[in-house]
């Protein structure tokens, strides 16, 4: 039996509509920043919310937004929860074998300066992992490296979240923007082009505000050096790849340049003094060679590169992962005449599964007059999250680490998660609630109507969108077409709307459920969300209103910009 999506449900009035879809929202947020709940009843509580709004003021049937709900929480399993998992056990086995200690040396012997090593790993190493794999690996694996090297587990779960608003419209190789093309029509190169005029402007700016959050002004301008080297490598290669190149690879050329840049010219130059947070200070006042003896333990080039396998097979595995041809044949939807893809392709298929959500799939009538299709969609081989399980296979063997310890940390890392994964996959179940029931759209709508005003409030669509949905992709699925039928009525040309969405989406990462939940999860801070977010969320705000601003003055005075 199907029903029908209904965007004014309160007296066929938009705006009273749209103040009932803003419930649950409000609600998660109140949990959070106020009640300061524990993530996972946050999370829990939020998507009964979110049911009982779609089901008494929507009018969704309660089968449905049950199903729905169930729909979203196998996608919070797999694939996002199966990355952190795999993400957070890859590097556990580092510390129990004791090659994390080498890797925190190596980067010492770079530079002992916290703000540096905030730039090196939060931004530029995690960046690379943002192009590669994208979900939550970037931020579970750089923030997990952070606490390693000496940080607060907040502070480098906040950090690696602001950090991780450079790469994120152009990551997982580019799929956020290559999404937008099936529904809008609009060439993924041309949006590709208009996003990478508009990002590397956040790209300058985010090395900069990372420092000034962690020290304050007069400690940025001592690294100022070294943040100008690391900002610019990364936006002016941002620019370049995404307009001559396309969406694929932006993120991962620009983390190398970036990484590398920064790496070398920390041969050359170093601050004339060493940050360290508060804590350390003491502790150096009372023993002043304690760092410094460490950073010049002596270890090999082989023994360094040793250390730092795992996470290059991560790399490597991961890029493999997201390769055309590879990718599709992983998921068994390769097409071509290769002998071995075409037994991977085989794989793929055995260990792919797509099962239609029994009471839900072409049962809800959508805006554009069309059944909605769902699935529940499970790649075993496709996913990301065992990419990384194979990395930390190899690892043991290279590790030479027994069974007995290999399985031990799988077990501790599964029990540490089991309350965030709850988390993530009750806030993704409230997401895919918030669509189906049409909420999301009725939020849209209400945005749209803005008038003249539209082009600075397009971006605001694409930060509701991944706040919502965790996902730069979902968001731009989910408002790209709606941000192109109204850049039309309000004279906008519709690419820039369309690369004001994912723009606008990069800035609302940070605050989004998934992602503050993946974050706490990789620290050990499971719990301790709403810290987190109280952190994160004035930044992202700021951050948005930054990319409001500048869409406002492409449409305008700077619409030479525009490709």
């Amino acid at each position: 039996m199907t029903w029908t999506q209904n965007f004014t449900p309160i007296n066929d009035n938009l705006v009273l509509s749209s103040l009932v879809a803003l419930i649950p929202i409000i609600y998660f947020f109140w949990a959070l920043t106020i009640k300061r709940m524990k993530g996972y009843i946050a999370g829990i509580t939020t998507l009964l919310v979110a049911i009982a709004v779609a089901v008494l003021l929507y009018g969704m049937p309660a089968g449905k937004a049950v199903m729905s709900a169930s729909q979203g929480a196998v996608y919070g399993l797999l694939p996002i929860g199966w990355i952190i998992i795999t993400s957070v056990f890859l590097y556990k086995m580092t510390v129990k074998s004791g090659q994390f200690n080498i890797i925190r040396s190596s980067v010492l012997s770079l530079t002992e300066d916290r703000r540096l090593q905030a730039l090196l790993v939060a931004f530029s190493f995690g960046a690379f992992l943002e192009g590669a794999a994208g979900f939550g690996a970037p931020v579970a694996i750089s923030a997990a490296l952070l606490v390693g090297l000496g940080f607060n587990p907040l502070y480098a779960a906040g950090i690696c979240l602001i950090a991780n608003t450079a790469p994120v419209a152009f990551g997982a190789v580019g799929i956020p923007i290559i999404a937008m093309e099936g529904p809008t029509g609009i060439a993924a190169m041309e949006i590709s082009k208009m996003v990478g005029r508009q990002l590397p402007f956040l790209s300058v700016f985010i090395p900069l505000y990372l420092i000034l959050i962690m020290t304050g002004w007069k400690r940025s301008l001592e690294v100022l050096p070294a943040i100008l080297v690391s900002g610019f490598s990364f936006a002016i290669t941002q620019y370049l790849s995404s307009n001559f190149l396309g969406p694929e690879l932006p993120d991962i050329l620009s983390a190398l340049v970036s990484l590398f840049a920064l790496a070398i010219f920390l041969k050359f130059w170093k601050p004339k003094t060493i940050f360290r947070f508060a804590s350390e200070e003491t502790a150096a006042a009372v023993e002043p060679l304690d760092d410094t003896a460490e950073a010049e333990t002596t270890y090999t080039k082989w023994q360094i590169f040793h250390a730092w396998s795992p996470f290059l097979l991560l790399t490597l595995f991961i890029s493999i992962w997201g390769m055309n041809p590879i990718k599709p044949a992983l998921s068994g939807h390769y097409e071509g005449n290769n002998v071995l893809l075409g037994g991977i392709n085989e794989i793929g298929k055995l260990l792919t599964f797509q099962i239609d959500v029994p009471g839900l799939h072409n049962e809800i009538i959508g805006s554009n007059g069309l059944p909605i299709a769902a699935f529940y969609k499970i790649e075993l081989l496709g996913a990301a999250g065992t990419a990384i399980l194979l990395a930390a296979i190899v690892t043991k063997f290279i590790a030479h680490m027994s069974a007995k310890d290999f399985f031990s940390t799988f077990a501790e890392a599964m029990n540490e998660l089991a309350k965030p994964i709850l988390m993530i996959s009750s806030v993704v179940a409230f997401a895919y609630i918030t669509n189906a029931s049409g909420m999301s759209t009725t939020l849209g709508m209400t945005l749209a109507k803005s008038g003249d005003l539209f082009p600075f409030f397009a971006p605001v669509l694409g930060w509701l969108g991944v706040f919502i949905t965790g996902s730069d992709t979902s968001a731009n699925l989910l408002f790209g077409s709606l941000q192109k039928v109204t850049a039309l009525k309000v004279g906008m040309e519709p690419v820039l709307a369309l690369a004001a969405n994912s723009s606008g989406g990069v800035t609302g990462k940070m605050i989004s459920p998934q992602s503050i939940a993946i974050a706490c999860a990789a620290v050990g801070l499971a719990g301790r969300e709403s810290e987190l977010l109280r952190f994160t969320l004035k930044h992202s705000l700021f951050l948005l209103l930054l990319v409001c601003v500048i869409t406002f003055l492409q449409n305008g005075v700077l619409s030479w910009m525009i490709p």
